[in-house]
């Protein structure tokens, strides 16, 4: 039982779970735990701003930072923003030290909450997601730089926190269909991969028709795929999801009336921001990308379809991870209309 502030413990603190976790730490107990790269720098606080105006400095007393996975005992509620590739690892550490509590998985693709819950029996794992981009723009200083609010698996075990998350202006939008939320984000995220090939931000590749084009042909595909697998996508963006390949065909000047009548002006997308897979190509990690492609490619193959865009983008990325140079725009698009052609 809950009472009082709520011990939230955010596990895997990155760039999304310190803007997440910070927000919420004027109202919770918050633990961050993470990599020493990241946390190190918090020792004289944390900055959290965004593209509508927020400036938040937290002091250091204002939560807790370790790399000590035990630290997760007592945690009532375990954000899980840790990396795809890091589920696993993540599930067996909540199994060690914090089998009793409630546990949400902010994390890209669909798959996850499901290896979260083999580790977990009995436990309560709730998918959720977290729509919008957060970039480092120092190293204690985190910044969103698009819109959006967080979804999570309707159930009454988040009772207890939705104060916290209320106050600290992330209300918990909890949805009956999550696996459409799941989808309808993972679509959208299929532009990482075009946006990390790009080299650029965000803002100037979207104002590059043929980046814009590239990102249509997976994006069709992929919503050809979840059709044939009966999942009806929910939108994450204030634009239909299945006008989104038509709309980013459009011709530039076409293209930024529409978006903008037709999202009444709430798209935003700071010049800054880039997508967490250009992140970790910068940083020579290894990216997400078969978590994002790889599911709509894993998906086709169970249907017995292709998917030939989305399979190489994976490539493409994969060649990225191993030092391969940007693409320009019209390249990148040609290449995935000869790859769909295939």
């Amino acid at each position: 039982m809950v009472a009082g502030r709520p011990k939230i413990t955010v596990f895997g603190a990155g760039m999304i779970g310190l803007y997440v976790g910070g927000l919420l730490s004027p109202h919770a107990e918050v633990t961050f735990v993470g990599r020493t790269s990241m946390l190190d720098p918090l020792a004289d606080g944390l900055r959290l701003t965004d593209v509508d105006g927020l400036d938040l400095q937290l002091g250091a007393k204002d939560f807790q930072a370790t790399t000590d996975a035990a630290r997760l005992a007592g945690a009532e509620l375990v954000l899980v923003t840790v990396k795809s590739m890091g589920t696993a690892d993540a599930a067996a550490a909540i199994a060690a030290h914090a089998p009793g509590a409630v546990v949400v998985s902010f994390q890209n693709g669909v798959s996850n909450p499901d290896v979260l819950r083999a580790a977990l029996p009995g436990a309560t794992v709730l998918a959720g997601m977290v729509p919008f981009n957060v970039a480092q723009r120092g190293p204690a200083h985190f910044h969103r730089g698009t819109g959006g609010g967080l979804s999570v698996e309707a159930s009454a075990a988040l009772a207890p926190f939705e104060g916290a998350f209320a106050a600290a202006g992330l209300p918990l939008a909890q949805s009956s269909n999550i696996l459409g939320v799941q989808w309808g984000k993972l679509l959208v995220n299929l532009n990482n991969a075009i946006n990390a090939l790009s080299g650029v931000s965000l803002a100037d590749e979207l104002r590059q028709r043929d980046f814009r084009r590239a990102w249509a042909l997976c994006l069709a595909e992929g919503l050809a795929v979840i059709k044939a697998a009966g999942i009806e996508p929910v939108d994450p963006l204030p634009m239909p999801l299945k006008l989104m390949p038509q709309i980013m065909r459009l011709p530039d000047a076409l293209y930024r009336y529409v978006l903008s009548a037709g999202s009444g002006g709430k798209v935003k997308v700071d010049p800054h921001a880039r997508s967490s897979m250009a992140d970790d190509l910068a940083k020579g990690r290894a990216t997400e990308v078969d978590w994002l492609q790889g599911e709509v490619v894993r998906l086709a193959e169970r249907l017995g379809r292709r998917a030939p865009v989305n399979t190489r983008l994976v490539e493409l990325v994969k060649a990225a991870e191993a030092g391969a140079e940007p693409w320009g725009a019209r390249a990148l698009y040609r290449e995935l209309l000869a790859a769909r052609g295939r």
